[in-house]
């Protein structure tokens, strides 16, 4: 019998059980797409400020240490507070945008001890290839100082979207705390 032959209103031939599988089959791929989406825009816009700022930071590092002739820990740590600032708001109201908002002062402080715990390694990759392996040269420095950001870069992404930035879900129900629907 073609859906034509059913009568007004009566187009399928489905249970009503099947029916809600269906919907609820629906309902998840529709959530499925959106979550994929979102994950794509957070990825991608992370990896975009986090470009912009790995050269501010590289860039600035190199100006600092090389031309200016700072020490290579305090051109870190300076190259890094300069970046940190700008990924802060990059992120605050572009990559994690659709999150929670918790305010500016809980998320930046968050944000700073994130950072700053990156920032401790990444100064102890740069001051262990300058002072306990007696390196001088600011290639081997930088080399030094992209392994660090590297390293840094998955645990800040980890943690922002844990911590700094959560879903709205955990920031409304308080965490851990599961969610009713």
């Amino acid at each position: 019998m073609a859906a034509r032959d059913y009568p007004v209103g009566l187009t399928d031939r489905r249970s009503p059980v099947q029916s809600d599988s269906v919907q609820w089959a629906e309902t998840i791929r529709v959530r499925m797409g959106t979550t994929w989406r979102l994950l794509l825009k957070e990825l991608s816009a992370f990896g975009v400020v986090g470009a912009v700022c790995f050269a501010i930071d590289v860039v600035l590092f190199q100006l600092l240490y090389a031309h200016a002739g700072i020490g290579a820990v305090t051109s870190k740590f300076l190259a890094t507070v300069v970046s940190m600032t700008v990924a802060y708001f990059a992120h605050r109201y572009w990559s994690f945008s659709h999150r929670a908002r918790t305010g500016v002062r809980r998320e930046y402080l968050l944000f700073a001890v994130v950072n700053g715990a990156t920032l401790l390694l990444n100064l102890g990759a740069v001051a262990f290839v300058r002072y306990s392996l007696g390196q001088e040269s600011p290639l081997v420095l930088q080399l030094a100082n992209i392994a660090g950001i590297a390293a840094g870069t998955v645990i800040r992404y980890l943690s922002y979207r844990r911590w700094v930035f959560p879903p709205r879900s955990e920031a409304i129900h308080g965490g851990d705390a599961p969610v009713s629907a």
